[in-house]
């Protein structure tokens, strides 16, 4: 039987192992993971050209149905972060307190939706003065958790990005105003 509901955000040119490897892990550990796109049943493809099928609109997601969300890096996140219904979905995210994954790029839509502001974030080097400009602290490390923000810099990252995913949707957050590096 699955666990709670994780969305997967995306659109074209997603960058392929960002999407896959965290929504493999999370079905490993029991989550279901809807893949929201702005098209449902549509195929995305990745950089490197790896298809993903959408299960939903960004429309129909309640985030009160969701213990989490994710948005992979890659280019995905500058096309994403044009849709009101995605930067709501996440400020929602933001202000239930759920884990909000983000990777590389991801930062992006996190910044347009204002969520940023005395955060510890990382994410790939190219999008530092972008992150520090949105209010957050850049720091150099594999992963970060900072409140419910799940921030890591890119694919060789993964595996300590999903073990810090996976620590906030177990509960397991820094105290206010501290956050928790994963560098191992």
């Amino acid at each position: 039987m699955a666990k709670e509901k994780i969305v997967a955000l995306i659109s074209e040119d997603f960058e392929d192992l960002e999407l896959w490897y965290p929504v493999q892990r999370l079905r490993e550990a029991g989550y279901h993971v809807d893949v929201v796109g702005e098209k449902a049943h549509h195929v995305y493809h990745g950089k490197y050209g790896v298809p993903c099928e959408s299960d939903m609109v960004f429309a129909d997601v309640n985030p009160d149905d969701y213990a989490g969300i994710l948005v992979p890096g890659g280019w995905a996140p500058d096309k994403l972060r044009r849709f009101p219904e995605v930067t709501g979905m996440v400020r929602d995210f933001n202000d239930a307190g759920k884990p909000i994954g983000e990777i590389c790029h991801a930062g992006w839509v996190l910044i347009s939706a204002g969520i940023l502001g005395g955060r510890h974030v990382t994410s790939t080097p190219g999008i530092r003065d972008d992150m520090t400009n949105a209010g957050a602290v850049w720091m150099d490390h594999a992963a970060i958790v900072s409140g419910n923000i799940v921030s890591a810099r890119r694919p060789p990252d993964l595996p300590q990005y999903m073990k810090a995913y996976l620590d906030a949707l177990n509960g397991i957050f820094p105290e206010d105003g501290e956050y928790t590096v994963y560098d191992d």
